[in-house]
């Protein structure tokens, strides 16, 4: 039984994380400059270009080192935890105290700020695009 480790796939990490974000090539491709068949192959790849790397997570959303040190394992994980965690007490909220450790209406103005964002980054590219043209 071998210990050694398998390698880091890079490029299969961005694909899995593409598809996780229900992305499709050509617009990953479209939003950092590059034709679909360039993407494909940056998929393919054990290793990207870090400056490359760069543009990709911002595009996906995530850090460099969620690209680097994603594994399917970890996804399975965290959906795991977060039904067994929503599922306590058996489908009834009366049968255990409630463990919110955070301001529910923070976490909403949260994600609609995260969404505003989106959409200014989406904004500010379809007018570089308009501007290309």
């Amino acid at each position: 039984m071998s210990t050694a480790t398998k390698p880091k796939h890079i490029g299969r990490n961005i694909s899995r994380i593409r598809e996780l974000r229900g992305m499709k090539q050509e617009a990953l491709a479209e939003a950092i400059g590059l034709s679909q068949q360039t993407v494909s192959s940056i998929e393919t790849s054990e290793t990207v270009d870090f400056e490359k790397l760069v543009q990709i997570a911002k595009v996906l959303g995530v850090t460099v080192e969620a690209i680097e040190n994603f594994t399917e394992e970890s996804v399975f994980n965290y959906f795991n935890n977060f039904y067994d965690n929503s599922s306590a007490g058996n489908g009834s909220f009366n049968n255990h105290p409630s463990n919110c450790t955070f301001n529910a209406l923070d976490k909403v103005i949260e994600l609609y700020e995260r969404l505003v964002q989106v959409e200014r980054e989406k904004v500010e590219f379809m007018e570089k695009l308009m501007k290309g043209k």
